[in-house]
């Protein structure tokens, strides 16, 4: 009688130490919040372009990350220097970069002086006047404060806070570019 118990104490002891990684992955997920996570930007939605009945110029980049920014043609210095770090960010990912591509969602009818433009050369602008992006972009703050991601299905997914850190969102978009890669 006394080898069964010992059995079946074993068995037990097998059991609980074999149950513990899943109990303990529960308690962590239901009790413990990170005070920090791995990402600088903020996770955003997803927001489905599709959905928010994006410009023709838009939808037909699908297939690629974009990061995308909307502002007034009449760029002010704030608007300049978040089109500076978008082509500076994306000059940073190398052989990567041509999986990138930059967006400026123009809010107004004015268009930006053509040495802005020639500047920022590769920047697509897409007139977005009173579009419907625009108004789902500005959930809690101004669209204009942001730079946005899309991933290659046409996901808003990522914003930045206002005067972001460049090497925080070279990070961010280098391990999504990462994580995404084929073969």
């Amino acid at each position: 009688m006394h080898e069964r118990k010992k059995a079946r104490l074993n068995l037990v002891a097998i059991a609980l130490v074999a149950a513990m990684p899943l109990v303990a992955s529960y308690l962590l997920y239901l009790l413990w919040k990170p005070a920090r996570f791995v990402n600088y930007g903020e996770l955003f939605g997803p927001l489905p372009l599709v959905d928010a009945q994006v410009p023709a110029a838009v939808s037909a980049l699908k297939g690629k990350w974009l990061f995308v920014m909307s502002d007034s043609g009449a760029c002010d210095t704030y608007c300049a220097r978040k089109l500076y770090i978008m082509r500076q960010v994306r000059l940073t990912q190398g052989q990567d970069q041509e999986r990138i591509e930059r967006v400026w969602l123009l809010e107004d009818d004015k268009m930006p002086e053509p040495k802005l433009v020639t500047e920022y050369a590769g920047t697509r602008l897409v007139p977005a006047q009173n579009s419907e992006l625009l108004r789902r972009l500005a959930q809690g703050s101004p669209s204009r404060d942001h730079i946005f991601i899309v991933d290659p299905l046409g996901n808003v997914m990522m914003r930045y806070p206002r005067d972001p850190d460049p090497s925080k969102i070279k990070k961010d978009i280098s391990r999504l570019l990462r994580a995404s890669r084929v073969g």
